[in-house]
């Protein structure tokens, strides 16, 4: 792996973990950035896998949280409460994601102006949803109703199409049931870990033949600039979407839509 490479690999990975727990959607911004660099992974495992450096990241600033709920769940049933929860939520998108792997990959993952154009789309969706006075009834992320976590989880299903946004979905979906503009993003949070590790994870044994040694040096440098940005940006965003909001969020997918498109439409000329 060259010096170009390395440089590279740690700048989609930066991008990587400071996309993909705010509502802009990680793996558009990756896909696109990985087109206009020139840069390609087999199978578009490198754009998975690292997303696990992201996983870790929540998993360290949550881990007392977590454990807690662990430790208690034989005998609180608040704490096993939450884990089912998480859990009907992660179901839509482990099944859905399963059936379609391939086409998700070979067709969805390839396609830049559509990632482009889910970017524009999904800006105006977060935008307006923003500006709605909607009554905030669930402001504990850890006690979201079972039927509620599942409404969360269909909706991250259309995060399969890259530049929709897990967390974009998600996050819009809670705060269109009730959920508190930072209990959304937490949820957010907590459903990411089970979602990215899975995908982590079938995402490898699917494409472990096309894994060589370079690719492994590429995945290591780009899963490590995606944990440090990633830690920074979950203790920056709690507080600020509970004074600010999204739009600032909805505003950068459509700017970065919006460029993205102009690009693909003069390269293609």
């Amino acid at each position: 792996m060259n010096d170009d490479t390395t440089l590279i690999a740690l700048l989609l990975g930066a991008l990587e973990g400071l996309t993909e727990f705010i509502p802009v959607s990680s793996t558009g911004h990756l896909l696109l950035a990985g087109h206009f660099l020139g840069f390609q992974s087999a199978g578009k495992t490198f754009e998975v896998v690292i997303q696990f450096g992201a996983v870790l990241a929540i998993l360290t600033i949550y881990f007392t949280r977590l454990w807690n709920v662990v430790r208690t769940a034989p005998q609180d049933p608040a704490s096993r409460r939450f884990i089912l929860s998480v859990l009907v939520a992660f179901l839509p998108a482990a099944i859905i994601g399963v059936l379609a792997h391939g086409f998700i990959k070979r067709v969805l993952f390839e396609t830049p102006f559509l990632i482009a154009i889910m970017l524009i789309l999904g800006g105006i969706v977060l935008l307006v949803v923003d500006r709605l006075r909607l009554e905030q009834v669930k402001d504990n992320a850890m006690q979201f109703s079972l039927s509620m976590s599942l409404g969360i989880g269909f909706a991250q299903t259309l995060a399969m199409i890259p530049g929709v946004s897990r967390s974009g979905s998600t996050i819009v979906a809670a705060l269109l049931m009730g959920a508190s503009k930072r209990a959304a993003a937490e949820f957010s949070f907590f459903l990411s870990m089970p979602t990215m590790a899975g995908a982590f994870t079938y995402d490898l044994y699917k494409n472990r033949d096309a894994l060589d040694t370079a690719a492994l040096n590429e995945i290591a440098f780009g899963f490590l600039a995606a944990f440090v940005s990633a830690v920074l940006v979950v203790k920056w965003l709690l507080g600020y979407v509970s004074r600010h909001g999204y739009a600032l969020f909805g505003w950068w997918r459509i700017v970065v839509g919006s460029a993205a498109l102009a690009g693909l439409l003069l390269s293609a000329t």
